[in-house]
This record gives structure tokens, sequence and C-alpha cells, in this order.
């Protein structure tokens, strides 16, 4: 294992030192591994609250700021948080207008959080709304999860989200968006190679060089199936194919397609792959309203990709082009 960094239990702790010197407008309550906005709370402003394991950043801390999350919660690698860290976020970027929890579909996460929301309830009386992603097609259930896992779309959910609180729309309008960004988004990954998690030292599972793991999970979970490696053209036909059925996508329909990188596959591929993506989606004269292409969601060093398609409306593309400045995604400010 060949690594940047110090002893492996301090990974997590150390990033988020990392993180609040390199932006000094975040905060960060080390006690608790949240990632806040210096601004918090901002009274008359519904609070947007993440997390979930590290090892896939930028999600979840690199989009706390302007226009996307509220705070994060970081919990170890892979790990969900404990719900006194999430409750402590959520009393912590309370304004008054309530506060919206955005959880992806694992087991750890969404039992975590709505124990969270009892106790900031109970505590502070604040008034929480949860939404849980669960766009991935490649499978329905896993050991991970009851029902499909949250990937990609969560991504695209902060950001639209965000801009929806940002503009001061109460806490049912904002749910309601995050909740249309949810039910018309899909998402499928594959992988060329494991990670490695720090503690472990050693690879997750065994790939061969001249394999791939189809409709992998964030964590290393098994996907569909292990299939001999191809080249792009045919990965894109691969993961498009199930997410443009499952939608469905029709001929006419406006998308934001998202090319995520899963850690360990530099641009220059993810820019191969997205082209690829964009072939297919002319060919069946599905319109590309807006793309995002890098790696936003990832498994720590693993080799890798995920497609992710997002139906939009003029409401949702007004939200995405909204402007945004957090570590991870800005634009517009």
């Amino acid at each position: 294992m060949k690594k940047l960094i110090n002893e492996p239990q301090a990974v997590v702790s150390e990033a988020l030192l990392g993180l609040e010197a390199a932006h000094p407008d975040l905060r960060v309550d080390h006690a608790n591994k949240i990632i806040y906005r210096g601004d918090a709370p901002k009274s008359g402003k519904v609070g947007l609250v993440s997390g979930g394991g590290s090892g896939h950043e930028p999600l979840h801390g690199g989009f706390v700021g302007f226009g996307m999350l509220d705070a994060a919660c970081a919990g170890e690698i892979f790990t969900s948080p404990v719900p006194d860290q999430m409750a402590a976020a959520t009393s912590l970027v309370d304004g008054g207008a309530g506060v919206l929890h955005i959880v992806k579909n694992y087991t750890g996460d969404v039992m975590n959080f709505e124990m969270a929301a009892e106790l900031a309830a109970a505590e502070s009386g604040v008034q929480v709304r949860s939404v849980v992603t669960d766009d991935d097609v490649a499978v329905r259930d896993s050991t991970w999860t009851a029902g499909r896992r949250g990937v990609g779309v969560t991504v695209l959910l902060e950001k639209i989200a965000g801009a929806a609180a940002e503009e001061g729309r109460p806490l049912d309008e904002v749910e309601r968006i995050a909740r249309t960004v949810n039910a018309n988004g899909r998402s499928m990954g594959v992988a060329l190679t494991s990670c490695t998690v720090p503690s472990a030292g050693s690879p997750t599972f065994d790939l061969p060089q001249d394999m791939m793991e189809l409709g992998v999970g964030i964590h290393g979970e098994p996907g569909r199936e292990r299939v001999p490696l191809a080249p792009a053209r045919d990965i894109a036909r691969m993961l498009l194919d199930p997410v443009i059925e499952d939608l469905p996508l029709r001929a006419g329909d406006p998308v934001i397609a998202f090319v995520n990188g899963l850690g360990g596959t530099p641009l220059i591929e993810l820019y191969v792959l997205y082209n690829e993506v964009a072939k297919i989606l002319a060919a069946q004269r599905i319109s590309v309203a807006r793309s995002l292409v890098g790696p936003y969601i990832t498994s720590l060093d693993m080799a890798g990709a995920s497609v992710t398609l997002l139906k939009v409306d003029d409401e949702l593309l007004g939200l995405w082009d909204a402007p945004v400045s957090t570590p991870g995604l800005r634009w517009g400010r």
C-alpha cells in the first residue's frame, strides 16, 4: 500500500484539519467530525445536512458552502457517522426554517439519520425532513441496503436542493425539489480495480487484469456481474442502456449527463467515456442540457467510473445553474 498518509487510523481527522486549513470560509467541529458553513446558521434558511462514511471525497464535506450543503458529517472510512454527530450538525445549522437530511440508501446511514432526526426534534425542537437517494440501477438489494443504493444522483440533488434552500424556499418546497431529483435520476458504475482501505492495507476484492466489475457499489460491493474488460464505447453502452431503460428516457427528453470518476481514473479517460456517452444519447435524440465530468463521488483509489442521467425541466435547470461556491463545486460567484 502506497498512500500519502501518516497513521491509517488518523486519516479522517487529519484530512479534516487539511480541509479547514485550505478553506477558511468553512468551520470544522473536530470532536464531532462535522464540516459546516462559516455563516451557519442562517436565519430563515432551510438547513441542508448530509454525510456518510469518508473515502468518497469530495462528497460530502467538499460540497459544504454557498448553494449546497450547510453541514456534512464525516464517518470513518466507509462507515456511517453516528446519530450524535448528525443531531449535532442538525442543531448547528438550524436557522428556524427546518432542516433537510439528504441520506444515501445504506442501512447504517438511514438508521442513524432517523435516530438523529428524533434526537434533534426532542432536544432542540428542530423540524427535520429526510430524503433518501436510491438511484443505482445495478442491484435492487444488497448486504448494504434494502432497495437500491444511493450514488451519483446524491451530488446533483445536493446542488439543486441547495440552490432552492439558498433562494429562501420553505422546507416543503426544498423537500419537493429533492424528491423530484431523486425520482428522475438513475446511475450505474463499473470498476476496473478494487480500492484499498488504509486500515486494511490491501485491496478490498480481487479483480483480474482482464476483467471488470459491472454495477459495482461505491464501497466495493459486488455489482451485476464480472465481465471481460472492454473498450470505452462498449462500457458506455453497458452503463447507459439500463439507466435509459429504467427512467425511462425518450427522444427529446433533456438530461444532465454526469460522468463520475471513482478516484483512480484520470480525467482524460473520463472524457473518452463522456464522448461515448454523448454519442449514444445523440443517436437516441436525448438532449444533454448540462454535463458534469470529474471525480465527485469516489471510492478512495478505485479505477472506474459511473454514469448518471437526471431528467430535468426548466425549474431543475435553473436551480442547477444557480451560483455555487464549495471546495468541490464552484460556478457563477
